[in-house]
């Protein structure tokens, strides 16, 4: 689910619709929830789709720590990638607000944690483009996204949280304990699909 404060908008030809702001969304603000509503599509469900609907899916979707793809029953499912994005997804399963989004901003992501099976080329106009996503992405930047996700986590309490009810209990306890000093920051590595480690969890 997305955050309630923004919209559906088209953007170019090239890159077709995004998701804005309809009004201020703080550093720290959970802007996407994964809930029960979201349809998830394993590898077995995905490869017996029809090209048509595997096209859809890949465009739509994003892959889970599970090796799941998720594709979200509302708009969040056209939130665009910036390497220079103002939300990101954290270890804790939800995207936050890596910086203040003003009003009638469009809202970004980083794709490269979305366990991309291959390399895609982008040109998101940032001065720092990364020109191409790589599937190892997150080896490479997990150090540094961390630090703008613990940063804007910090502040999750200080701001107005419309989605928190929506964050799964459990989650929701793991914040307070790390935000209280019981817990350790979960990394944005937490996110990435790893196959051996998943067939090895299904054998148990």
């Amino acid at each position: 689910m997305i955050h309630p404060d923004t919209e559906l908008r088209y953007v170019s030809d090239e890159i077709g619709y995004g998701v804005f702001a309809t009004a201020i969304i703080p550093k720290g603000t959970i802007v996407y929830v994964k809930d029960n509503l979201e349809i998830e599509i394993s590898k077995y469900k995905f490869r017996k789709l029809d090209k048509a609907y595997r096209e859809i899916v890949e465009k739509f979707s994003y892959i889970d720590e599970r090796g799941i793809r998720i594709v979200s029953w509302d708009h969040a499912k056209y939130v665009n990638h910036r390497c220079e994005c103002n939300s990101m997804s954290t270890g804790y399963g939800f995207e936050v607000a890596i910086r203040d989004i003003l009003p009638d901003e469009e809202i970004t992501d980083e794709y490269g944690l979305f366990n991309i099976p291959y390399p895609i080329d982008i040109n998101c106009g940032c001065i720092d483009c990364r020109k191409t996503l790589l599937p190892s992405d997150v080896d490479n930047y997990a150090e540094t996204w961390d630090l703008k996700v613990l940063e804007a986590i910090k502040n999750l309490q200080g701001v107005k949280q419309p989605l928190w009810d929506i964050v799964d209990t459990v989650t929701r306890e793991e914040i307070r304990a790390f935000l209280s000093g019981k817990n350790e920051y979960r990394s944005v590595k937490n996110l990435k699909y790893i196959a051996q480690n998943n067939v090895r969890q299904l054998r148990r």
